[in-house]
């Protein structure tokens, strides 16, 4: 039987408590996003001042988001100029982590229309030095409103650590302003309000880029190249990747999430010296540092550490410090955190020094774990008597002598008692984990359902704007509000009315939903009578999508890929006659990679041996020069159906129609024998999703630093192509029904080619609501009417060719509502639908142009006859782009494969 001593059961104890803080310690930016308290009123009055206000009934007490009591809003007194420097301050009680501002205009019920265009801010921990807030790339000002009612829901990146917080209205032309506001953040529990170090430094090696590890959102003082007094990139919750060349942020250098000093550019002390300040005297139980530890590349975690404390900022250090040695990983590249046990030492100050293991020392993120009420330090054995090592660490650390006696024989129950507790939680937290994992299988079978309750929206975005339309909207008659929902982590965005859950008043308010229209809108919705001629019972399934497993398949296409809309083609007797293309030899083409795979087939990425010399003159391939070619097979499965097998025959009929030069070219079949194929168009670049997000936009930065990079000109001429490719679509009366830049290809040159297999592919699972567990529609690249009604028309091609645009000027680096789950997009389409002014539109991209963005928003219209039609597209976007540019083709060679 093994004996633990006292000592042993206390390391135990300590390094449970040490492992649950550092899985849970860290903030985190995206889920910090929780309403703090205006609109809900848990901020008083008397928490909320201004440097004026114009009239009693427009003091800063109504500058609460959503309410409309006073006049309706907080407005400064006068007319605004430039120069003024009006505020509305807000004291949020206590330090507080804010991520997002949300700001109206005064509405008035209808009655008034002043609002605030632009604003700053400013902060302050403790009201009396106020510092100015900057973007990540020095910009103070933030764009606000552009009308009275709509609520605009901004991103503060960085973050703010502080307890007071001032909105500056920002105004051009001289104007009257008003503002309503709502906060979003969480309780700083770190209580830090300051630290300070030696400046970050510069890397030059030769192969490399050039990456600077400066503190670049410091909000301190810079002198003498050391940061004091403020807060930066260490404490706004954005963790470094193990790459430290790579970054989380967009636009920005290399090694920007990383704070890092080089060993010999501080002399021969070998180490960083740190210092941090906090709102009060704490107990502090450790420290978490995230730290690079890339040992390829001369970067390690440090090798130790020893920390000082010091009650009050007015003492001297306290002689003996906490001391932690780490046993460093020559192994594991990754970046990590490293927990440094402090003991319950109290301080409000802590000094440490990180001791260099190598060239390179650099940290992305530090927090403090602490306890606010003062009990005396921890004790604990003599460093003489007790060094333990466990894992990957080792503890080092230093007591100070009892006054009382050995405290050891009062401590063990208690110490027993923590440590079995903690065992006992940990067995349910399993459970809990295990039984979640059961019920959520069982779910996963089940059909997904939109929402019986009220919905709600987490603010969660890591998008920089959200325009929540919220013109206030009185009570129906005889109902009775539900409860004010007071969970703070939650915003309401809208309701979701009744007659979205009953189908039968949906369709009485539409008028192409009238039973004079019911046929057209069954059997006309995908363009092809012949195939889904339906009932409005299978129309309209009750709290779920209608689609019925045959029009999944019709969507979807037998291979998983899209299948085009058509107007009606008889398929019964389609055969191998009314096939055109050319029967090319299978054994040329050598399988290379599966690309995706349907209920009844699947898409593989192949060469294709002498297909260039088989097609001949007017080949649309490019010259090989005898080498074998990429191609895109679609191939039937052999346990396919027979009407499987005539959908498959189908494709390829509507697929041989296609001539276009942006939309991929059918170029040859094999279906002499099964298993049947047909080969399409492969590009060498891939998709414009995949190329758009591994780049940046055109800068002095990118071609200094060789990054791959595309102008704004390059995304223009691309738009341009996709509304030629879908123009030419619209004039064969054909429906894509699944454009978005996953579906568009690229060849050497760039030229953009619509494709339609996206929906294939497991990389863009995610894009895709499933029904009857499998990946179907691209709701959110979906018009209303596809997603409510089943219609798919050319119409509904122009929504998802505005939801395209706004994917390429957002160079795709976000998924279009990633604000919303699948089922609040589906929501979101029931408020297009009542077109009661609270619905949730794509935010305009900041690479965007104002005029493009409204072309945008034209293709978004509720009203199918007011969107415009590719036609317009076309001659709209054409002279946008800059004639006197070369072709992307011949101009983007920097950093391109």
């Amino acid at each position: 039987m093994c004996r633990c001593d006292r000592r042993t059961i206390m390391h135990l104890f300590l390094l449970l408590i040490l492992q649950a803080t550092a899985a849970f310690g860290q903030i985190d930016p995206a889920h910090c996003r929780s309403a703090l308290g205006m609109g809900d009123k848990r901020i008083k009055d008397e928490a909320i001042t201004a440097s004026s206000q114009w009239y009693e009934t427009t003091g800063p007490q109504y500058a609460r988001l959503n309410l409309e009591e006073g006049d309706g809003a907080w407005c400064p007194k006068g007319q605004l100029e430039p120069s003024d420097s009006q505020y509305l301050q807000v004291d949020l009680g206590s330090l507080t982590f804010l991520t997002v501002v949300g700001t109206q205009g005064r509405y008035a019920r209808n009655s008034g229309n002043e609002f605030a265009r632009a604003y700053r801010l400013n902060y302050s921990s403790d009201g009396g030095l106020w510092k100015s807030w900057r973007d990540r790339l020095g910009n103070t000002v933030i764009e606000g409103n552009k009308d009275a009612y709509t609520s605009v829901i901004k991103d503060i990146h960085p973050p703010i650590i502080t307890r007071y917080i001032r909105l500056m209205p920002v105004t051009k032309p001289f104007t009257t302003v008003c503002m309503r506001v709502e906060l979003y953040g969480c309780l700083w529990d770190d209580g830090l309000i300051s630290y300070s170090a030696p400046e970050g430094q510069p890397m030059t090696q030769p192969g490399y880029p050039f990456a600077s590890f400066n503190d670049s959102t410091y909000d301190g003082v810079h002198e003498k190249r050391k940061l004091s007094g403020g807060l930066g990139q260490l404490t706004d919750g954005v963790i470094g990747l193990d790459d430290f060349l790579l970054t989380r942020q967009y636009n920005v250098w290399p090694g920007y999430d990383y704070l890092g000093w080089r060993n010999d550019s501080l002399g021969s002390q070998g180490y960083v010296e740190m210092e941090f300040v906090f709102d009060k005297q704490r107990n502090f139980t450790s420290m978490k540092v995230h730290s690079n530890n890339m040992f390829s590349r001369g970067v390690k975690i440090f090798s130790s550490v020893s920390c000082w404390f010091k009650p009050r900022l007015i003492a001297a250090w306290e002689p003996e410090p906490v001391t932690f040695v780490t046993v460093l990983d020559d192994r594991n590249p990754s970046a990590r955190y490293v927990t440094v046990p402090l003991n319950r030492r109290t301080a409000k100050s802590i000094r440490c020094r990180f001791v260099f293991a190598d060239v390179w020392m650099m940290f992305s993120e530090v927090s403090f774990q602490s306890v606010d009420t003062i009990v005396p330090t921890l004790l604990v054995p003599s460093p003489a008597a007790n060094e333990e090592t466990t894992g990957t660490t080792s503890l080092k650390t230093t007591v100070s002598p009892s006054p009382s006696g050995p405290p050891e024989d009062v401590s063990t129950p208690i110490l027993i008692g923590c440590l079995v507790t903690i065992i006992l939680l940990l067995v349910v937290i399993i459970f809990l984990i295990l039984w979640c994992q059961c019920v959520c299988k069982v779910l996963e079978k089940a059909p997904r359902r939109i929402l019986d309750e009220d919905v709600t929206v987490r603010l969660s975005s890591c998008s920089d704007t959200i325009i929540l339309q919220t013109p206030p909207v009185p009570p129906r008659s005889g109902h009775t509000p539900g409860p004010v929902n007071t969970d703070p982590h939650y915003e309401r965005v809208f309701l979701l009315d009744p007659q979205y859950q009953n189908p039968a008043v949906l369709r009485n308010k539409l008028p192409e939903l009238s039973q004079s229209a019911e046929a057209s809108a069954c059997g006309g919705g995908y363009a092809e009578p012949d195939i889904t001629q339906c009932t409005p019972h299978q129309c309209f399934h009750s709290n779920a999508p209608h689609y019925a497993e045959t029009d999944i398949v019709r969507l979807q296409g037998v291979t998983g890929s899209n299948m085009y809309a058509v107007p009606a083609l008889t398929v019964d007797s389609l055969t191998r006659k009314d096939i055109s293309a050319a029967e090319f030899p299978r054994q040329q083409l050598i399988f290379r990679e599966k690309l995706g795979e349907g209920q009844f087939g699947e898409v593989h990425l192949c060469e294709a041996e002498g297909l260039t010399e088989f097609l001949g003159e007017g080949s649309p391939l490019p010259e090989s020069d005898g080498h074998s070619v990429l191609v895109a097979v679609k191939q039937l499965r052999a346990d396919a159906t027979s009407q499987a097998r005539n959908d498959f025959l189908k494709e390829i009929k509507i697929m041989s129609r296609l001539n276009g030069p942006n939309i991929i070219r059918l170029l040859c079949v094999c279906v002499s024998s099964d298993p049947l194929c047909m080969v399409t168009e492969y590009m060498e670049n891939g998709d414009l999703n995949m190329f758009l997000s591994q780049r940046e936009i055109e800068s002095t930065l990118t071609h200094a630093n060789n990054i791959p990079s595309v102008s704004l000109s390059d995304l223009l001429h691309m738009s341009v192509q996709i509304a030629s490719g879908m123009k030419y679509l619209a004039s064969l009366n054909f429906v894509h029904r699944d454009l978005a830049t996953r579906n568009c290809l690229l060849d050497r040159r760039l030229t953009i080619k619509i494709a339609d297999f996206g929906m294939s592919r497991n990389l863009y699972s995610s894009d895709y609501y499933r029904i009857q567990g499998r990946a179907v529609l691209p709701i959110r690249w979906m018009a209303w009417e596809s997603i409510l009604l089943g219609k798919f028309t050319t119409a509904s091609d122009v929504w998802a060719f505005g939801v395209t645009l706004w994917e390429i000027f957002t160079l795709c680096k976000e998924q279009p509502y990633s604000l919303l789950s699948d089922e609040q997009v589906i929501e979101n389409t029931g408020e297009f639908f009542r077109n009661q002014g609270r619905q949730i539109f794509l935010y305009s991209p900041p690479l965007c142009p104002p005029s493009l963005f409204e072309l945008m928003m034209r293709c978004w219209r509720r009203d199918i006859p007011d969107r415009p039609t590719f036609e317009g597209l076309y001659q709209a976007l054409r002279p946008q782009v800059n004639s006197e540019q070369r072709p992307p083709g011949c101009r983007l060679g920097r950093g391109f494969p």
